[in-house]
C-alpha cells in the first residue's frame, strides 16, 4: 500500500475540486473518492442531501464500491474524503472492509464553516473513535490541506 504523502495530497486535491463541483451543481460541498492499491478509482462520489438525508458524499461511495467489488479488492482500498466522515460514514467504511481512510478538512473546522446550520448538525464524534471500537485496523490519517478543502465551504453555509 503507498503511503507517499504527495500520492494522497494529490488524490485529495481532486476530492476536493469534486467538492467544488458539487457545490456549483446545487449540493453541499463535499465528496469521496475509493482507490484501490494500483491507483484505480473504484468509485466517486458528491453529497445527494436533496434525494437522501443519509446520502452523504463517502456513503454514497461506499455503497456504489461495495455494490461493484469483492470485499478483497476493498481491503486495500483507500478512502478519500473532503472532510473527516461522520459516524455513520466511519461505520460505513468500517464495513465496507476499507484499510485506510484519508481526510481534508476536520470535524473541528467544518463545524467552524457551518455553525449551526440545521441542514449540518454537527455529530462531533471523531472516526477514529469509531475506528477504535471495531475488531480491525483502519487507518487514518488526516487533517490535511485544510484551508485548501475549507474553500467550497466559504459563504456556503450562511
Amino acid at each position: 500500500m503507498n503511503t507517499d504523502l504527495a500520492i494522497h495530497e494529490q488524490w485529495l486535491r481532486r476530492v476536493i475540486a469534486a467538492a467544488a463541483a458539487a457545490r456549483a451543481a446545487g449540493n453541499h460541498p463535499f465528496a469521496a473518492i475509493i482507490v484501490d492499491v494500483k491507483g484505480t478509482v473504484l468509485a466517486a462520489a458528491y453529497n445527494a442531501h436533496h434525494s437522501d438525508r443519509t446520502g452523504h458524499a463517502e456513503m454514497m461511495a461506499l455503497r456504489q464500491a461495495s455494490a461493484s467489488w469483492p470485499i478483497e479488492r476493498l481491503r486495500n482500498a483507500t478512502l478519500y474524503t473532503s472532510a473527516e466522515p461522520c459516524a455513520m460514514c466511519a461505520g460505513a467504511a468500517y464495513w465496507t472492509g476499507i484499510c485506510r481512510v484519508v481526510y481534508a478538512l476536520s470535524e473541528q473546522r467544518l463545524l467552524q464553516l457551518t455553525g449551526n446550520h440545521p441542514q449540518n448538525p454537527t455529530l462531533s464524534l471523531p472516526c477514529r473513535q469509531v475506528f477504535a471500537a471495531g475488531q480491525r485496523e483502519v487507518e487514518v490519517m488526516g487533517p490535511m490541506l485544510e484551508d485548501e478543502a475549507a474553500v467550497p465551504h466559504e459563504g456556503f453555509w450562511y
